[in-house]
């Protein structure tokens, strides 16, 4: 199955910067457009774990500041 996703970017100085509309907590940067798509990509995978082992398991952990 194939995810389409959607991204918001900009020109921030040097590097243009985007993040994901359906996950605005996954951002990064790229010198050029191509290279912030490829690098948005990576990043999704590594934040969504689909690329992932099946057997990974989930660990509650407490919040540094006892949030």
């Amino acid at each position: 199955m194939k995810t389409k996703l959607k991204m918001i970017y900009w020109k921030g100085g040097k590097f243009w910067v985007g993040e994901l509309v359906e996950h605005p907590e996954i951002m990064t940067q790229g010198e050029t457009l191509e290279e912030l798509e490829e690098n948005m990509k990576e990043v999704y995978l590594m934040m969504t774990k689909e690329d992932g082992p099946e057997d990974r398991a989930i660990k509650n952990i407490r919040h540094p500041f006892g949030v």
